[in-house]
Order: structure tokens, then sequence, then C-alpha cells
């Protein structure tokens, strides 16, 4: 471990330097040689580094989301090319060129962290062998070998021996308790901080090896941390807590306000959403539009949460627009349905009016070059028409049949009407003129 912390002693003074400082600071409060002055030196140098690596932190968020998408064709590339370990190689790559994704960028943070962390070992460790450091002189060095959290020295290890921490000024019972709580506690906040990536902020809907990867690493990194953990100084463990804690609310606030598409992270948001757009009748907060803007534009490739959002706006007579922003709709005017396609009220298709015995033969009878007239003396022809049709019927016997039914089946007559194509009772249909 001497030997990787060397490699970053390019970095150490630069620790050192903000360390004292903030010393300097928490001195003047609770007291130089005290462990509260130099445990919240170590605190403050988390919190200054991770609010530098915020812009980092974003590009893995995207990173990770974009890997997220990405998943199902980088499974189709690994069927394709299975036995062209080249070939699938150079597909992968030129997914991510298209796609403008990059692997690495998730590991970002991480990365970024590593020289820090490894120099502020390198300071402690320092303090722990009793040579100065970076801009750590005799006299702060003398104050810091006597700092003690909770009766454990900051250069103190769980490794360490009784003869050591005595040197140091402590207990081996007091080193012990206090690095192994603190290891638990670093272990239960890392793996806190990956499980809640896993079950809230993931697409259950899609089922790729990165959740699994992903669900390896939730119990692989907890084991790490406590192995390792025994070898670090007090100092680091209080580093690497802290800086376990901050990873573990930024997430919480990313997943609560802006989660995954498909996670149940999604739907707790776009129900909290709902409530809010519906009580207030728009959105308000630049956030929200970002969201409503990426629904709308899915079109109908939205999830079944994103649906029932759209559906719960419209049945409170609200409309989502392109820009993020929500409107009241118009039921009348405009209805939106459940895909997301907006469809214009238009008027219903009318039925045409079934017309009667009469309108149907007048209609037929009349020349084409009537049709002005029979439309406008049909008002007329129809009252008149129905009361003979109806007073035929009324004088016209019950046993009266048709002369072509009396006749016998193969008579003469019969037979020459059923050739001629003519009805066998009742009015006659005229011929269509076109037909000769």
């Amino acid at each position: 471990m001497d030997t990787i912390a060397s490699l970053f002693s390019f970095i150490t003074t630069p620790v050192s330097w903000v360390i004292v400082q903030f010393h300097s600071v928490y001195g003047k409060i609770f007291g130089p040689d005290t462990g509260w002055a130099w445990g919240l030196s170590i605190v403050s140098l988390v919190i200054l580094i991770r609010i530098c690596l915020i812009p980092l932190f974003v590009k893995q968020i995207k990173a990770t989301r974009a890997m997220q998408t990405l998943q199902p064709e980088m499974k189709k590339i690994q069927e394709r090319y299975k036995t062209d370990k080249q070939r699938q190689s150079e597909e992968m790559m030129k997914l991510y060129k298209e796609s403008g994704t990059n692997p690495l960028s998730s590991c970002l943070p991480i990365l970024a962290q590593s020289p820090f962390f490894f120099a502020l070992y390198h300071v402690l460790n320092g303090i722990a062998t009793g040579s100065t450091i970076g801009v750590i002189n005799e006299s702060l060095l003398a104050s810091a070998r006597k700092a003690h959290i909770f009766g454990a020295p900051l250069a103190a290890k769980f490794t360490d021996g009784s003869s050591k921490v005595e040197a140091l000024g402590a207990s081996l019972t007091d080193v012990r308790v206090v690095t192994a709580i603190m290891i638990v506690m670093m272990s239960a906040s890392q793996f806190y901080t990956q499980r809640q990536l896993m079950t809230k902020n993931v697409d259950t809907t899609v089922k790729t090896p990165f959740m699994q990867q992903q669900k390896m690493l939730m119990y692989v990194f907890p084991v790490m941390f406590a192995v390792f953990g025994i070898n670090f100084p007090v100092g680091v463990l209080v580093y690497w807590l802290t800086t376990n804690v901050w990873t573990m609310g930024q997430q919480m606030y990313v997943i609560r306000n802006n989660p995954t598409p498909g996670s149940k992270a999604q739907a707790a948001y776009l129900e909290r959403l709902t409530k809010h757009v519906t009580h207030h009748g728009k959105t308000r907060r630049r956030s929200e539009k970002t969201i409503v803007k990426a629904i709308v534009a899915k079109g109908r490739d939205r999830n079944e949460f994103e649906r029932t959002f759209i559906n719960a706006l419209t049945k409170a007579g609200l409309m989502a627009q392109a820009d993020g922003t929500v409107v009241k709709g118009e039921a009348q005017a405009v209805a939106q349905t459940e895909d997301g396609v907006t469809a214009t009220g238009a008027a219903k298709r009318q039925q045409p009016k079934r017309q009667s015995k009469a309108q149907r033969q007048s209609g037929a009878t009349k020349a084409p070059g009537d049709s002005t007239s029979a439309s406008s003396d049909s008002s007329v022809s129809d009252d008149s028409a129905d009361t003979t049709t109806s007073l035929e019927k009324a004088d016209e016997p019950q046993d009266a049949k048709p002369a072509a039914q009396q006749a016998p089946k193969g008579g003469s007559n019969g037979r020459s009407r059923a050739q001629s194509g003519q009805r066998k009772g009742g009015p006659q249909r005229p011929k269509s003129p076109s037909k000769k």
C-alpha cells in the first residue's frame, strides 16, 4: 500500500495544505489538538472533493443510463458474433461511437477520487510513523498524533499491535472497537447505496447481463471494504465513511428527482408529479418540465407508468404539451388518447334515413334529369303515398293470394314469369334504363 500511495505523492502537498487550512479554522472552535478539529478537517476535505466531482457524477449518471439503454443491442451483437471475438469487439466499439457512450464514464468519480484517497493515506501514514510530510511540520505532526476520535488515534489501524497503539496514547481495545464499528458502517453504507440502485432505479422490463453484474457488485464491494478496511488508519476510515454517506445521499436525491424510465422510482415520481400537477394545474419546476417533455416525445413508446400519468392528466382535464408544460384541455375540441395520439373532434357520421317503399319506387321511376323535381316534391308525395299504401293493404282480404301463387307449380304462366325475371306479386319493379 505504501508503494501505491507513493505514486500519488505529487498531490500529497495540496491535500495536506487543505487539511491544515481546515484545521486552523476548527482548531479555534474545538481546540487544535482535539480529534474534532482533525476529524472535521478530513470530513471537510471529502465534501470539498465531492463538490468538485459533481460534474463527473452527472456524467456517470448519464453514462449508466446510456449503458442500460444499449444492453439489448449489445446482447444481439454478442449472440450474432459468438465465435468471432474480434468482430464482436469492433461492433461494440462502433455501437459506443454511434451512441456517444463511453463505458469508462461510469467509473470517473471513483477514478478521480483515487489520487486524493492515496494522498490522504500517505499523509496519515506519515503521522503514524512520526515523519513530516507536505506542509505538515513538527508542531502540526505532534498535534495530529495527540488527536483521538472516540479514543482511537487518527493514525491507528485495526491490525496495529498493542505497543504501537500505546505509543500513540491509546488502548488496543478502543482502537479495535472504533475501527470495527467504522468498517461495518462503511460496508453497510456501500451495500445500501448499491441496493437502492438495483431495487429502485433499474428498468424492470429489461433483463440484461448488466443487471446481473450490478447485483454481483452489490455484494462484492462491501466485502472488499471490510477486507481492506482493517489496514486503513482511522483518519482514512473517516474519509471513506464520509464519502460513502455523501454518495448514498446524492444517489437518493437523483433517484427521487430523476429516476430511470421503467423503474419503481419512476412510478413513485410520476405518482407524486400527478398529484402536484393536478393540484396546481401546471408544471412549476424546470425538472418537471424536462420529465413531461421526454414523456410526450416518446409517443407510442411510453411504458406503463408514463401511460398512466398521461391518462391521469386527461381525466383531470389537463394536457401535456411538447415543451413540457401542462394546460387545460377542452374535451370537445381535443381528446388525447392513451397512446399519446391527439385526435381533433369532428362531427359524427350520420346514417342515411331509411326510405319507405313508395319513396324507393317513385325514385326509381324518375328520369335521371328529374332528380331536382323529385327531391323537391318528396316531402309532398311521402304522406300521400304512405296513406294510399296503408289503405290498399287494409282493404285487401287476408286470404287473397296473387295469381302467381294460386297457379299450379308447373303452369306455363308461372314459368314464363319466372323466365322473364318479373316479380310474382305486387307492383312490378321497372328495369334499369341503362340495361337493354
